[in-house]
């Protein structure tokens, strides 16, 4: 088995993926190592009933339209298909079940040695593609519940039988979380808390998706380190329904930032009280680098980088939020980046870079 490499990408979702397109089209020799069995395995371990906000004209990756209607939204096992199709059309080199434990670059600068799965590699040059969501984040308080109050996060969420009957709290009032509580809302009384008013952006505006008039305003080029990126990151709208939309459609009770749980109960910092059967944290996700050698990671354990460029020549990141632009981490987007990258990856290899 080849065991060197002028690149590996480390991830083959939808970033990995992406840049593999733009790669295929040079001549290096490269390999995408994916921990997962098979490809989209991410997207069809989702929740049953969830739909990307960005409809399928604004869902595809480089070189190959999403099927169907180009203004349906598609669902998480249509967006995993296409994931599936898309390196297989393209031929991608993802190798399954592999997961990497341990990058490190050799010494003066001569590339990096990855380990991944039972084998050692060499690569020229190395791009983390792992993207930015990677371990669920549960509060600590969610250790004071009583044993029998059930707890998911929503990454293990999939559908309302996995509760018992009685009162749900959702924690979080991200897109996640509003469109969890508004799947349980008709099935048991459900409660959202909710940390941070976001904005909310309708998912269409005068019949048009509201990536369209994104893109005609030129919002989705708007670049992380601009006036207008920071505050767009600091605030990052809700897409579609909002905490007050399924509380007046679905008599969800949204409450306030829960502070602390007792028990069953679960107190907000407004001072309400919450008794609950169940509880889903949506409450997003940390990064997990620590099998990252290299002098790449901020105190808090953050990529440094520079639109997915590191201090570390040769060593990239790709799919963080906000890499670049709003539209780093999403599916329609994320290509742009890739084909940065890639160019990048190709000066380098020749000496342009």
């Amino acid at each position: 088995m080849e065991n060197r490499f002028d690149v590996v990408v480390i991830g083959g979702g939808q970033a990995g993926l992406a840049l593999g397109y733009h790669l295929a089209r040079g001549r290096l020799r490269y390999v995408i190592f994916d921990a997962a069995p098979r490809v989209g395995h991410v997207w069809r371990t989702r929740w049953d009933s969830l739909t990307l906000f960005t409809p399928a004209r604004y869902s595809a990756l480089p070189g190959l339209p999403f099927p169907g209607d180009p203004e349906h939204y598609p669902g998480k096992d249509a967006v995993a298909d296409y994931l599936e199709r898309y390196a297989a059309t393209f031929d991608l080199p993802v190798r399954l079940d592999t997961r990497v434990t341990a990058l490190r670059p050799l010494p003066g600068g001569a590339g990096f040695e990855i380990d991944a799965g039972a084998a050692r590699y060499t690569a020229d040059q190395v791009v983390v593609a792992t993207g930015p969501f990677q371990l669920p984040y549960v509060p600590g308080l969610a250790r004071d519940l009583a044993p029998d109050v059930v707890q998911l996060h929503s990454a293990e969420y999939r559908n309302p039988d996995q509760l018992p009957p009685g009162p749900v709290l959702v924690v979080g009032a991200g897109n996640s979380g509003v469109q969890i509580a508004e799947e349980l809302a008709p099935t048991r009384p459900t409660w959202l808390s909710v940390g941070v008013k976001l904005p909310r952006l309708p998912a269409r505006l005068l019949g048009r998706s509201i990536f369209w008039w994104l893109e005609k305003t030129g919002l989705m080029n708007v670049t992380a380190d601009s006036w207008l990126g920071r505050q767009m990151r600091a605030r990052d709208p809700l897409i579609g329904s909002s905490p007050e939309m399924v509380a007046r459609r679905l008599g969800v009770r949204v409450v306030g930032r829960t502070e602390r749980a007792e028990g069953d109960r679960v107190f907000t910092r407004e001072g309400e009280e919450v008794r609950v059967a169940s509880v889903v944290w949506a409450t997003g996700f940390r990064s997990d680098y620590g099998w990252i050698e290299a002098p790449v990671l901020d105190r808090d354990g953050r990529p440094i980088h520079r639109r997915g460029v590191t201090p570390v020549p040769g060593l990239y990141f790709l799919g963080l939020s906000w890499q670049h632009t709003r539209g780093s981490a999403l599916i329609g987007w994320v290509g742009r980046d890739a084909e940065y990258l890639a160019d990048q990856i190709g000066r380098r290899a020749t000496g342009g870079a």
